[in-house]
């Protein structure tokens, strides 16, 4: 695993939460998406985690990640010093 490539999917894994707030805001009505590791996944897998990641990546077996990620990174004592998206993008590149 190269920190680049750790760079690279916490970029987009940025810009994912970026463009989900967006969908939250104008599709939901602001309303809190309760099955966001279902969009994060579609939306990271169409843009390319697979190449970065470099193998295969599917939306389904990324979303159950990014879930079970995100609440490993929540209930972690003492909670990572890390955004959230570094620290699944470490995990997608060596655990994924």
């Amino acid at each position: 695993m190269t920190d680049d490539r750790v760079d690279a999917i916490a970029a987009l894994l940025d810009q994912t939460e970026a463009a989900h707030g967006t969908y939250e805001t104008t599709e939901l009505d602001g309303v809190y998406d309760q099955d966001w590791p279902r969009w994060y996944a579609a939306y990271a897998v169409e843009h390319g985690i697979g190449e970065l990641a470099g193998h295969e990546i599917t939306a389904d077996g990324l979303a159950e990640f990014l879930a079970a990620s995100y609440a490993d990174y929540e209930q972690a004592d003492p909670k990572p010093a890390e955004p959230w998206s570094t620290y699944a993008a470490g995990r997608i590149a060596a655990e994924l």
